[in-house]
C-alpha cells in the first residue's frame, strides 16, 4: 500500500479528534438513545476547534442502507454530523463490522468521507495508519470468512429482499450472540498480554513494512490502550462509548486518549 498524499494540518488551525465503537442500538432503546445524546454533546463541544474528526467504525451496531429506505432512529447523531459537515469540518466515517453494509447514504446526504479499507496519512507531523481494526492480525479465521460472506454484492442483494424488521432482527441477533460471548470469554480469562493481542501482532509486521508510520491507530477492540511498538511507533486503540466513553485528540503533534466528561448544564 502506498502512502496517500499529504494532508497538511496547521496545529494553530485546530484539533482531529478521533473516536470509535458507539454501538448505537444496543442494549435497548433508551440506553442508546442516552448514549446517542451524550454523543451529540460531545460533538457539539469539539466543534468549536476541530479541524477534522475522524470516526474508526461500529457508529451503529446494525446499519444497512436500503434503496429507497432509512433506518429507524439516530435522527439526532445524523442531524449533528449534517451540521458539523455542512460548517466545513470534514468528517470521516471507517466501516466497522457492524456498520460493514454502509454504501452511499451517509456520503450523499452529509457529505461524510466513507473508508472501506485501511488508511495511510500524514496529519501535522505525524503518519497515522488509520483502520477500524477488525480482521487485522493472525489468526480469527472464522470471523474473516464470516466477512467475506458479509461483504459479497449478492448476499447483500439478498439481504436486501428481507423486510426489515425481520432483517433488523436477525443481525441484532447474531450481534448479541458473538458479544456475550466475547464478553464471557473476557470476564473468564480476563483481557490478554499485549504481546497476544491481535491488533499489536498486526502493528509489529505492518511497523516493518511501512517505517514512516508513527501512529497505528484502530477502534473495534473497545479497551482503550496506548502502547509502544518499536523505538518510533506507537499503537492507540480508542476503547468505546459502552463503558469507557474514550477518544483520541492530536493537536498536530501530541496524541492524547481522554475520556468525555461533561460539564452538566452544557443546554445540550
Amino acid at each position: 500500500m502506498t502512502l496517500q498524499e499529504p494532508e497538511i494540518i496547521d496545529p494553530r488551525a485546530g484539533k482531529i479528534y478521533f473516536a470509535s465503537d458507539f454501538h448505537l442500538g444496543i442494549p435497548n432503546h433508551d440506553s442508546s438513545l442516552e448514549r446517542e445524546k451524550l454523543l451529540v454533546r460531545w460533538l457539539e463541544d469539539i466543534r468549536s476547534d476541530a479541524t477534522a474528526i475522524y470516526l474508526m467504525g461500529d457508529v451503529f451496531d446494525f446499519w444497512f442502507e436500503y434503496r429507497t429506505v432509512v433506518q429507524k432512529g439516530y435522527i439526532r447523531l445524523l442531524g449533528k454530523l449534517a451540521e458539523i459537515s455542512d460548517s466545513g469540518i470534514p468528517i470521516h466515517l471507517f466501516k466497522g463490522n457492524h456498520d460493514i453494509w454502509a454504501f452511499n447514504y451517509l456520503s450523499n446526504e452529509l457529505n461524510i468521507h466513507l473508508h472501506r479499507d485501511k488508511l495511510i496519512a500524514v496529519l501535522g507531523n505525524k503518519c497515522f495508519f488509520l483502520a477500524h481494526g477488525d480482521g487485522r492480525g493472525p489468526g480469527d479465521k472464522s470471523y474473516k470468512l464470516m466477512k467475506k460472506v458479509f461483504e459479497s454484492r449478492f448476499n447483500q442483494w439478498l439481504f436486501r429482499w428481507i423486510h426489515p424488521d425481520i432483517g433488523s432482527q436477525i443481525a441484532r441477533f447474531f450481534s448479541n450472540k458473538s458479544r456475550y460471548a466475547n464478553e464471557f470469554k473476557q470476564e473468564k480469562f480476563g483481557a490478554p498480554p499485549i504481546e497476544e493481542e491481535q491488533l499489536y501482532k498486526y502493528c509489529l509486521l505492518k511497523a516493518r513494512e511501512h517505517p514512516e508510520v508513527d501512529i497505528f491507530l484502530f477502534g473495534h477492540r473497545h479497551r482503550p490502550m496506548d502502547v509502544s511498538i518499536n523505538d518510533k511507533a506507537r499503537m492507540v486503540i480508542l476503547g468505546d462509548w459502552l463503558y469507557h466513553f474514550t477518544y483520541a485528540v492530536f493537536d498536530g503533534e501530541v496524541l492524547e486518549l481522554k475520556k468525555f466528561e461533561p460539564v452538566e448544564n452544557s443546554g445540550y
